[in-house]
């Protein structure tokens, strides 16, 4: 069973490992939870404590909305079969085996201004002592998600209320320029059935951890 902890305790757990080399942390939970949020949080405190850290988010590996259209899964966007699961997890393995003198490794990062990823934008090098990646589906039993799982030295699974996570989905939508009606049917149609697959792998986690 997953340990249950504050953002504080599952901290000071991280801080600890740190010690013996790189921590790769992954951090997991469905779509509104804060995990762009609680990532920002890990990294300053990083900072804050000397260590060199950088974030590969899942989200870079979205399929080109250009691609989405032409397979008729732009309504879906978001979901597992939307993501290029495969190149994510081969990223993860490359920066697993990154060696001191290697190579910087670039990730993508997700541009939400275009609806697209963008290659080679994050600088990954041997220094990053923490690398955090976070996204939905790093605890899904589907290949490729396994594979993903298992270059993660850690993972996180953030807790939310329901209410306050579609709350929360509903005014993001609203923010990239839905009316709240459109907002609201996507939080709670395809982001939902997207959260409730993951939340049935919550007990998969190593840390529960609670946002406010």
């Amino acid at each position: 069973m997953p340990l249950s902890l504050t953002l504080d305790e599952a901290l000071l757990h991280l801080g600890t490992r740190l010690q013996s080399g790189r921590v790769m942390l992954g951090i997991a939970g469905p779509p509104g939870v804060g995990k762009s949020t609680v990532t920002a949080a890990v990294l300053q405190w990083a900072a804050s404590t000397g260590w060199q850290a950088v974030c590969i988010p899942m989200d870079g590996f979205h399929l080109a909305q250009s691609v989405l259209d032409e397979r008729g899964h732009a309504a879906v966007k978001g979901a597992p079969h939307t993501f290029d699961g495969h190149g994510y997890a081969d990223l993860l393995r490359r920066v697993r085996n990154q060696r001191e003198n290697d190579a910087t490794i670039w990730a993508p990062h997700f541009e939400r201004s275009i609806e697209n990823a963008i290659a080679g934008s994050i600088a990954v090098t041997p220094q990053d002592r923490l690398v955090v990646t976070e996204g939905n589906y790093l605890l899904l039993e589907e290949d490729p998600w396994p594979v993903a799982r298992s270059f993660v030295d850690q993972c996180w699974y953030l807790d939310l209320p329901d209410e306050v996570r579609r709350a929360r989905l509903t005014a993001r939508h609203e923010g990239f320029g839905r009316s709240h009606r459109e907002a609201a049917a996507r939080a709670n149609g395809s982001d939902e059935a997207n959260a409730r697959r993951v939340e049935a792998r919550r007990s998969f986690a190593d840390v529960l951890v609670e946002t406010a």
